[in-house]
C-alpha cells in the first residue's frame, strides 16, 4: 500500500466492497441447519413473489439487536416471506413472541411455513393480516422491546409515532431499506417514496425521545433507542 495519504485512501476504497461482502456473509447460519434451510427457502419464495427481503447482514443485525435487548415481544411491520422474522426470532428470548403484520396474507402463509421449517413453535409468532395503520393502534402501549419496519415506504413516517407508542423505554426502533439502492443520498430528482425516506431520516434524527444510528448494512438499517 502507498505510504502517502492519497495512496492509503485508494487502497481502503478498493477493499470496501470486499469488506462489505465479508460482513454480509459473516453471521450466516450453517446452510445445512434448520435455520439455514428455512432462510434459503424463504428467500426463494421472496424472489418468486417479487418482494424484497433483508440482506444477510441486516438479518444478523436484527438478531443481535433482539438478543441485546433480551426481547420477549417484538412487532414486525412487513412480514414478507419470513426472512427477517427468522432472524428476529433467532435473537429473541426462547419464550418471546413475534407479532408480524402484512397486507398480503399469502406471503404470511409462506412465513408461517418458514418459521416452522426453522424449528420455531407455532405460538412463537402471531401473524396479523392487514395494513399497519389499522393494526398498530390495536397493540398495547409500551408493550414491546423492538419494533421493526419493513413495510410500505410511503407510510413509514406516519407509522413512526405509533411505533414509538408501542415501545418500552430503552426499546429499539428499526427501519430497513433506508438507502433505497443509493437513491436517498442521490442529489437528482427522486420518486415520492425516496423523499419520504429522507423525511423519516430527518424525523428520527431530530426526535427528542430517540437516540439514532444509521447502520450501513444491506440497503441501510436506521435504528433508534427510545429514551
Amino acid at each position: 500500500m502507498a505510504r502517502d495519504g492519497r495512496g492509503r485512501e485508494k487502497a481502503i476504497s478498493g477493499n470496501r466492497l470486499t469488506s462489505w461482502a465479508f460482513a454480509e456473509a459473516y453471521g450466516a447460519p450453517d446452510a445445512d441447519s434448520a435455520v439455514g434451510a428455512a432462510l434459503r427457502w424463504a428467500r426463494d419464495r421472496a424472489q418468486e413473489a417479487g418482494t424484497r427481503a433483508v440482506s444477510p447482514g441486516t438479518g444478523d443485525a436484527l438478531r443481535l439487536l433482539a438478543s441485546a435487548t433480551g426481547a420477549r415481544a417484538v412487532v414486525e411491520i412487513g412480514t414478507g416471506t419470513g426472512v427477517s422474522g427468522i432472524h428476529l426470532l433467532s435473537g429473541m428470548r426462547p419464550e418471546g413472541v413475534l407479532t408480524t403484520v402484512d397486507i398480503q396474507p399469502e406471503r404470511q402463509q409462506s412465513a408461517r411455513e418458514a418459521f416452522r421449517t426453522a424449528g420455531f413453535a407455532g405460538n412463537r409468532a402471531r401473524l396479523i393480516p392487514g395494513a399497519a395503520r389499522d393494526v398498530l393502534p390495536r397493540l398495547a402501549d409500551g408493550g414491546y422491546d423492538l419494533v421493526f419496519y419493513d413495510g410500505d415506504r410511503m407510510e413509514c413516517v406516519a407509522c413512526l409515532e405509533e411505533s414509538l407508542r408501542l415501545l418500552r423505554p430503552g426499546g429499539l426502533l428499526c427501519f430497513a431499506g433506508v438507502f433505497a439502492d443509493g437513491r436517498t443520498v442521490d442529489s437528482g430528482t427522486q420518486p415520492a417514496e425516496v423523499l419520504k425516506l429522507r423525511e423519516l431520516l430527518r424525523a428520527v434524527r431530530e426526535h427528542e425521545s430517540l437516540v439514532p444510528a444509521l447502520l450501513p448494512t444491506g440497503d441501510g438499517l436506521l435504528c433508534a433507542a427510545r429514551r
